[in-house]
C-alpha cells in the first residue's frame, strides 16, 4: 500500500479526472478499504478541496467547484494564468504535450470558482492563436481577462498605453479580438480617437496602482462590431507586424504549391507562387527564435532557406539532431 501522502495525491488526481466515482470502485483503484478511503477524503477536505460524498450503498464521491480556490495552492491571478497557458498549449500541434495540457486544463477548470471560470472562458472565446511558442508571461492576468471580457461583451474601453517610442497615452477603443502571436498577446480594436484599426501589445497596457478598476476599463457603452480589414484578426496582426521594422526576414523556397503551403502556414508567412509545385515563403519574426524552422517543417515538403544564414544553420542543426534521434549517422 502506498504511504498516506502519495495516496492522498493519487486520490486527488482520480477525483479531478472524473465527475463522479462510486465509493467501492475508488477504494479498489487506491488499493484500500472504504474506511481508509473516508479518512483520505477527510484529509483532502482539511486542505480545502471540496469533496462531496453521496451516502448509501451506491454512494460515491465527486470534487465540486469551490467557493474559493483551495488554500496554499494558487491565487486567483495565478489560476487564470495557468488555465490560459494550458488552453494555448492544448490548442497547439497534435502531440502528447497537447493531450496532457488538455487533461490538466480539465482538472484546473473543474475546481475553479464560477467567476474565474467565466474569465478563462472569455479569454478562450475571444483569442485567435497564431503561434507555436508560449505567450509572453509579462502580461498581467488582469489586463488579459479585462480585455477578453470587453471583446466578448462588445463594450467600449479606455486604457493607458505605452507606445514603442515610450509615449504614454489614453486610448478609447472598440475591442475586437485577442491574438496570441509569436510569444506576444495583442488586442485588435478600432481606435475611436484615431478613427482607424490598431493593434495593441497587452504587455504595454498600463496597470494603474491603488485602484480596483480593471486595467482595460469598460465604459458602459456597447457597440455594433465593425468588419475588421481582411476579416481575420490574426492575419491583421501578422500584417501589421510585417509592415513594421523587423530584426530580420526569413526567405525560403518550398517545393510545393502555394495554395497547399498557404493552407498550412499562411497565417505566419507571406506566400508567393512560383509555379505549380514551387513557392517562395517570407517570414518576418520580430525577434530571433526557432518557430520559422518549425513552420517550414510543417509544410511537409522539401525546402531551401535562402536567407538568413543563421536560420539555414538552425535547419542544419535540427536535421542532424533528428538524424541522430532516428539512429542513422
Amino acid at each position: 500500500m502506498a504511504n498516506t501522502s502519495s495516496r492522498t495525491l493519487r486520490l486527488l488526481s482520480l477525483l479531478q479526472a472524473r465527475q463522479y466515482w462510486p465509493g467501492p470502485e475508488l477504494a479498489e483503484r487506491l488499493g484500500v478499504c472504504e474506511r481508509t478511503l473516508r479518512r483520505d477524503v477527510d484529509r483532502l477536505r482539511e486542505l480545502g478541496y471540496p469533496v462531496q460524498a453521496s451516502p448509501g450503498v451506491d454512494g460515491g464521491y465527486r470534487l465540486a467547484a469551490g467557493a474559493a480556490l483551495p488554500p496554499l495552492v494558487v491565487d486567483d491571478e495565478e489560476a487564470v494564468a495557468l488555465a490560459v497557458g494550458l488552453r494555448l498549449a492544448a490548442s497547439g500541434a497534435g502531440s502528447h504535450v497537447a493531450e496532457a495540457s488538455a487533461r490538466a486544463l480539465a482538472k484546473v477548470t473543474q475546481v475553479m470558482p464560477p467567476r474565474l471560470r467565466r474569465q478563462v472562458e472569455a479569454v478562450a472565446a475571444m483569442t485567435e492563436s497564431a503561434s507555436w511558442g508560449s505567450a509572453d508571461v509579462s502580461v498581467a492576468p488582469a489586463v488579459l481577462t479585462s480585455a477578453a471580457i470587453a471583446c466578448r461583451d462588445a463594450e467600449r474601453v479606455r486604457f493607458g498605453y505605452t507606445a514603442a517610442s515610450g509615449e504614454q497615452t489614453r486610448r478609447h477603443v472598440e475591442p475586437h479580438r485577442l491574438v496570441a502571436l509569436d510569444r506576444r498577446w495583442y488586442l485588435v480594436g478600432y481606435d475611436l480617437d484615431r478613427q482607424d484599426w490598431r493593434t495593441f501589445r497587452l504587455d504595454r497596457v498600463m496597470v494603474p496602482s491603488g485602484t480596483t478598476m480593471p486595467p482595460v476599463s469598460p465604459t458602459g457603452a456597447r457597440f455594433r462590431p465593425r468588419e475588421i480589414p481582411g476579416g481575420d484578426a490574426a492575419d491583421f496582426v501578422r500584417r501589421t507586424i510585417s509592415s513594421a521594422p523587423a530584426t530580420y526576414e526569413v526567405v525560403a523556397i518550398v517545393e510545393a504549391g502555394a495554395g497547399v503551403v498557404k493552407e498550412k502556414i499562411g497565417r505566419w508567412a507571406t506566400i508567393e507562387d512560383l509555379g505549380p509545385e514551387r513557392c517562395r515563403v517570407r517570414m518576418t519574426p520580430p525577434e530571433d527564435g526557432d518557430w520559422p524552422v518549425i513552420a517550414l517543417g510543417v509544410t511537409d515538403a522539401d525546402f531551401e532557406v535562402v536567407s538568413p544564414a543563421a536560420v539555414a544553420d538552425r535547419v542544419r542543426a535540427w536535421g542532424e539532431r533528428f538524424t541522430r534521434a532516428a539512429g542513422h549517422e
